[in-house]
């Protein structure tokens, strides 16, 4: 086997790459990790989650989700608080500030990705946004399987 052809790695080293070039957005411009990127965008997408659901949304273990939780809202951008439905659960959402700074990011990294996927022709675009959320359904049907 040769890793430079083997797709896992392959495909490992492109998300990498790529969350590099994001990084250097909100890493540089605005202050914020990897980490703590995804978890304020998930939290704009949704409002309000429990930590162990950031987990899964963001593919972050809890311990890297609970970290940038507390950076996030020592910075007055996220609040955390008790569920109410569930007392051993914390529920999470962006504050103002936290909004604010998130639709300063998102046109920046939404041109980041478009500069991204400039690298593919149109037929290109269409066919991996078709074939990335197949490989990963294959890979999550396999990890059940084992």
């Amino acid at each position: 086997m040769e890793l430079s052809r083997f797709m896992p790695y392959r495909l490992a080293a492109a998300a990498d790459a790529v969350s590099r070039a994001l990084a250097a957005v909100y890493s540089e411009r605005f202050g914020l990790s990897r980490d703590e990127w995804r978890v304020m965008a998930q939290l704009a997408d949704v409002k309000e989650l429990k930590a162990t659901d950031l987990g899964l949304r963001t593919s972050l273990p809890k311990m890297q989700v609970s970290r940038a939780a507390t950076r996030l809202e020592r910075d007055g951008l996220i609040v955390r608080a008790t569920d109410p439905a569930d007392r051993r659960n914390l529920v999470m959402r962006l504050t103002a500030a936290g909004r604010a700074l998130h639709r300063r990011i998102e046109p920046v990294v939404l041109e980041r990705e478009r500069d991204l996927m400039a690298a593919l022709a149109p037929a290109e675009r269409a066919a991996f946004a078709t074939a990335l959320p197949r490989i990963e359904a294959a890979a999550c049907a396999l990890q059940q399987q084992a």
